[in-house]
């Protein structure tokens, strides 16, 4: 069975503004397509409002309504979400469905070396311009040497897989220029092999302050300060009301990323969803319905693995990302941390959202680095910006972790 190319993705704008965009995917399914799908649009910076999950295992019919920026490319969102869905190889322009799909090859990484001098809000302004050209993050060594000079490595991925390529590489050259107003020394790029990209990790220590007592894993009713979130989250499992399905019944209060969060949670646990429908008020509290099942096509029965799941949606909506501004002797340091999916896939835009906040904050920043480390049983990539002296002593730590808490929250 085949479907157009055009079918997969039908995008409906809204004419209003303030009124929701309907977004339809109609593809095969796959364990995990409802995260993939929700990670591509927090990153395009949409809101999903509702949402409505239909499969039988094989086909899946899938409504988002979103709330949209008015910068949104709905093109290039459209080819992205088309490019998630497993459900093509062409053949005179129908798409069919393959059941084994190959592995992706994984991106090649890039090293992009800038030089220049330094300014209010510079970081943030060279990761927009990068998230606007699809280049990935990947790792980030930022410093400031003393002549007011700095010197930013990204290693980066390419999402359309040109940056090999002299054009590509002119259209990032001109858009960093673009922003930067002449204040670029020096500019390159150049592909780095897999020893590289190795070498370029963060320091495997982490400082006492971001260890096991902050990443602990379990769910207490006593939450840490940095949260700055309701504890009132409630995930309630049923198997009495379908012969073949869990319910899961969630209810909670909205965050930028809410859906992605739940999604990316059962993914990582194999979790089918068969049906579900999402509501979801803004700045409130919102309303989640899932049928569920295992890979096995079976009901989660096992009170244990259903506490487990249980426990787990819990932690993601109540501690999914961690904040905190620790002493590191005379200087301040801005820590950040978020789960990485198994896929390895980490959270979208996390870098923009902190550098965003800390240019509102009229704060700047000295260094930074990213980088993943095993906490526990699980990898986090954790985000440590060295800040600004003068600035540092002049904004409340407690406002600098609310005002990047905020942002990443979609909050502010």
């Amino acid at each position: 069975m085949g479907i157009l190319h055009d079918g997969v993705v039908l995008i409906s704008q809204s004419d209003k503004e303030g009124e929701p965009s309907v977004i339809t995917v109609n593809c095969p399914d796959k364990t995990g397509l409802g995260c993939d799908l929700c990670r591509i649009l927090l990153f395009f910076g949409l809101s999903i409002v509702r949402g409505d999950v239909s499969t039988d295992g094989k086909w899946c019919y899938i409504v988002f309504w979103v709330v949209c920026k008015p910068t949104t490319r709905w093109e290039l969102l459209k080819k992205r979400l088309v490019e998630a869905c497993p459900c093509c190889s062409s053949a005179s322009e129908v798409f069919f469905y393959r059941s084994e799909l190959q592995p992706p090859k994984p991106p090649d990484v890039f090293l992009l070396k800038l030089c220049c001098y330094d300014r209010k809000g510079l970081l943030h302004d060279v990761t927009e311009v990068l998230c606007n050209l699809e280049l990935n993050i990947k790792k980030v060594k930022v410093s400031t040497i003393p002549d007011g000079t700095v010197i930013d490595l990204f290693f980066v991925t390419d999402t359309r897989e040109l940056l090999h390529t002299k054009i590509r590489q002119e259209e990032t050259y001109k858009a960093l220029e673009d922003i930067m107003q002449r204040i670029v020394i020096n500019f390159n790029i150049e592909k780095v092999g897999p020893e590289i990209a190795a070498c370029s990790q963060a320091s495997p220590f982490l400082p006492s302050g971001i260890t096991e007592d902050i990443f602990h894993l379990e769910v207490s009713n006593e939450l840490p300060s940095i949260s700055l979130t309701s504890n009132n989250v409630s995930v309630v499992m049923d198997n009495s009301l379908s012969p073949a399905h869990t319910l899961v019944q969630i209810v909670c209060q909205d965050h930028k990323g809410l859906l992605y969060d739940i999604m990316r949670t059962l993914k990582d646990y194999s979790i089918q969803i068969s049906y579900g429908r999402v509501y979801i008020r803004q700045g409130s509290k919102c309303e989640i319905d899932l049928f569920i099942m295992q890979a096995d096509g079976k009901k989660i029965v096992d009170p244990s693995r259903q506490s487990t799941l249980s426990s787990h949606l819990k932690m993601e909506l109540l501690q999914l990302l961690r904040v905190a501004v620790v002493s590191r002797g005379p200087d301040t340091e801005l820590l950040v941390a978020n789960p990485v999916e198994l896929s390895s896939k980490g959270r979208p835009l996390v870098f923009y959202d902190i550098t965003r906040a800390l240019k509102m904050l009229n704060t700047c920043i000295f260094s930074a680095e990213v980088g993943r480390h095993m906490i526990g049983d699980r990898e986090w990539e954790v985000y440590r910006v060295l800040l600004d002296e003068g600035a540092s002593l002049s904004i409340p730590r407690q406002k600098v972790e609310e005002g990047v808490w905020k942002l990443l929250m979609g909050w502010e």
